[in-house]
């Protein structure tokens, strides 16, 4: 979603920033076009870096006798990390 969120800025802002040529008062159209186009790249790369990030599940067995029946016993946990280091 962010991606295509930065896009839709993208497009927005060229149009306000290279096509559109009326002027309001107080109001710089083409200055918003800009911020437009420069909040849209940074969505796109927010996004880009967020799906590249690595998910790492990691499960850790445990295995035992118990000493009263001599059943063995095995647990297992499983822990979520980010990225590696």
């Amino acid at each position: 979603m962010s991606i295509g969120g930065g896009i839709f800025l993208l497009v927005v802002g060229a149009i306000m920033a290279f096509a559109l040529d009326f002027q309001l008062v107080g109001v710089d159209i083409q200055l918003i076009g800009y911020i437009l186009l420069g909040a849209g790249v940074l969505v796109i790369l927010l996004g880009i870096i967020s799906r590249l990030r690595r998910h790492r599940v990691e499960s850790i067995y445990t295995v035992a006798v118990d000493p009263a029946t001599g059943e063995r016993i095995v647990r297992r946990r499983t822990e979520e990390g980010g990225p590696e280091n």
